[in-house]
């Protein structure tokens, strides 16, 4: 106890900065591990958010200036870019898209992992059980490419979706991608497809992290496999389930505009368009710099609302948050 005090006196001694410098010197290999993700989100994040300013300038390229010339030879023009993007006709049809699409992927992508992982907890027969981890793990390593190539050769009107459809309806085969009623169905399934093993595999290390005691309790009890899982696992992955679903929350409208842009047509693009794509097209396509610039910060403001939202309401019902 002595020991203990005369410790804390002297951690209290010390000032902040000769506390940091002593601990980065007897854990120097920890630091050195951090480094480069702390140069990942500082070369990739922190960086680039500084370019966020021309939201409120009038922003060109003038080729014989550097970019950051160019940035600060801009005019000012405040709001200009967030009031034109309200009043335009595309902002309500891209932040429905937007919403339509995130709601879906999260209502069918959220519980499906969970509901894999216990499956797959669940199988004895180890040879078997990673069987079936290795083929809900790979769509995850497909590329995005192949993977919507697969769909649009799927869901053609020679595919085999759409032929097992007419076959049970009894309609003539249709290119599915060309009806827009059926691009979000496809969208979502498709998702849940790519990632439902990869984000699986999260909520199994949280099920082997739960004591067997209580598996075992229960048993005595008589409570049968359906209630073990309701009263053991599942109250046993509540916290990572809540994380997990404040980060899936903080990211609805990211809704990925590779996948769309790689799916949709015109024909389809009025329910397809989401607020990433919308900016990619102003962008990077009519480069409108500005313009596009203050769509994205807008679409991360309302991220990191949901975010700070979702966590709050999660420590207000429950003890766990990410903050």
């Amino acid at each position: 106890m002595k020991q203990k005090a005369l410790f804390e006196n002297n951690k209290k001694q010390l000032s902040f900065g000769a506390r940091a410098k002593k601990d980065m010197m007897s854990n120097w290999p920890l630091y050195l591990i951090v480094l480069p993700v702390l140069a990942y989100y500082l070369f990739f994040f922190i960086f680039p958010a500084s370019g966020l300013v021309i939201a409120f300038k009038d922003f060109t390229i003038k080729p014989k200036y550097s970019y950051l010339h160019n940035i600060v030879a801009s005019d000012w023009v405040g709001l200009k870019y967030f009031k034109e993007f309200f009043g335009s006709v595309y902002f309500g049809r891209v932040l429905k898209n937007t919403i339509i699409i995130s709601l879906s992927t999260l209502a069918a992508g959220f519980p499906i992992p969970i509901l894999l992982a216990i499956m797959i907890n669940e199988v004895k027969s180890n040879p078997y059980k990673r069987l079936v981890q290795t083929v809900t793990y790979l769509p995850h390593f497909i590329s995005l490419v192949v993977v919507c190539g697969m769909v649009k050769t799927f869901t053609s009107d020679t595919g085999i979706l759409s032929v097992f459809l007419s076959k049970m309806t009894g309609a003539s085969p249709e290119t599915m991608l060309n009806n827009k009623s059926l691009f979000v169905p496809i969208y979502v399934l498709s998702e849940v497809w790519q990632q439902a093993g990869w984000d699986s595999i999260i909520y199994l290390a949280a099920i082997t992290a739960i004591d067997q005691d209580q598996y075992e309790a229960a048993r005595i009890d008589g409570a049968g496999k359906l209630r073990q899982i309701w009263y053991v696992t599942l109250p046993g992955i509540v916290p990572t389930i809540t994380i997990m679903l404040i980060l899936a929350v903080g990211k609805m409208l990211n809704v990925g505009y590779e996948k769309i842009i790689l799916l949709y047509n015109p024909m389809t693009k009025p329910t397809a368009e989401v607020i990433s794509t919308y900016t990619y097209q102003r962008g990077l396509i009519e480069r409108d710099w500005s313009y596009a610039t203050a769509v994205g910060f807008f679409n991360s403001i309302i991220n990191f609302g949901l975010v700070i939202t979702a966590n709050i309401i999660s420590r207000k019902i429950s003890d766990t948050s990410l903050w």
